[in-house]
């Protein structure tokens, strides 16, 4: 079983309109709403490529068991711990001649719930793979992603850390099996700005890791893919979809195949309106 984590579950409410007017009334050319966060991102890809998941986190309130009934319409499976105080957030994003997005806060996550989500993850069997993805809310501990990885570290579970800075350089040392920082979240890191191939091994190397389309297996070795060609309409989930086609891709057949797939999911989600969908993904599949 794959499962995802998303410690702040959200509604983005997706708002076309013309020219933004700030201290006026602004009237919508269109809207969208979308069932959000990276953990649950990837998990609603992973259904379009037939890979069943379980979405754990947390969620509260009216905007929470929205979230929980969109994802149940869609053949997500759900367990999230429900906090009892506050609303899951929605995150408003703007699109006008240029992008403006106002990101709740959500729900303040006590112990008690932390302890749940733990006892839910306990019960992770060997063979596994989960999936850990994205910042985490200010009322969580700063090291929840460690305590995560110490925990399950006794099991045979194959680990996915999708993060950045401290959250993904403090879970070095549980090894976890794919990580993906992109080329400026990998200069970060160091302190650094990486401009080409070269460089970006150079630092991928000291992570195990790779950028983009750039993979660095256990051994060494260095697996590359051509890029997508297309539009791009959306960066909201491409990240996310791309660590999906790869885990997808991993579970049916080989690096090359996965990085194959993992390319042309997040493609399909830069050239869509929304995320990632299965016909999108097989096409782009095709040209790499």
């Amino acid at each position: 079983m794959v499962y995802t984590v998303t410690f702040n579950p959200a509604i983005d409410y997706v708002v076309h309109t013309g020219e933004m007017k700030l201290g006026s009334t602004n009237r919508s050319d269109r809207e969208e709403m979308y069932f959000g966060g990276k953990g649950i991102n990837v998990s609603i890809v992973l259904r379009e490529l037939d890979i069943q998941s379980k979405a754990l986190g947390f969620t509260a309130g009216f905007t929470g068991e929205a979230i929980e009934n969109g994802l149940a319409e869609m053949g997500i499976d759900t367990d999230f711990v429900h906090l009892k105080k506050g609303n899951s957030r929605i995150n408003v994003k703007i699109k006008s001649a240029e992008e403006t997005e106002l990101n709740g806060q959500g729900p303040d996550i006590d112990d008690e719930a932390v302890n749940k989500l733990f006892a839910k993850l306990d019960k992770l069997q060997d063979g596994d793979t989960l999936i850990l993805a994205g910042s985490i809310p200010a009322s969580l501990p700063s090291d929840i992603y460690e305590k995560i990885l110490e925990r399950l570290a006794h099991k045979n579970i194959r680990t996915v850390v999708d993060a950045t800075k401290d959250l993904l350089l403090n879970v070095l040392k549980y090894k976890p099996f794919l990580i993906k920082p992109n080329n400026h979240e990998l200069g970060e890191m160091f302190g650094v700005t990486l401009t080409n191939d070269e460089e970006i091994e150079k630092y991928a190397r000291k992570l195990k890791a790779g950028d983009g389309a750039m993979l660095i297996d256990e051994n060494g070795e260095i697996h590359r893919c051509g890029v997508c060609n297309g539009k791009v309409k959306n960066s909201v989930g491409a990240g996310d979809s791309m660590v999906a086609g790869f885990t997808a891709g991993i579970l049916q057949g080989d690096y090359e195949y996965a990085l194959k797939l993992g390319t042309a999911a997040g493609g399909a989600t830069a050239f869509s309106d929304g995320l990632a969908q299965k016909e999108k993904i097989a096409e782009l599949f095709e040209t790499l």
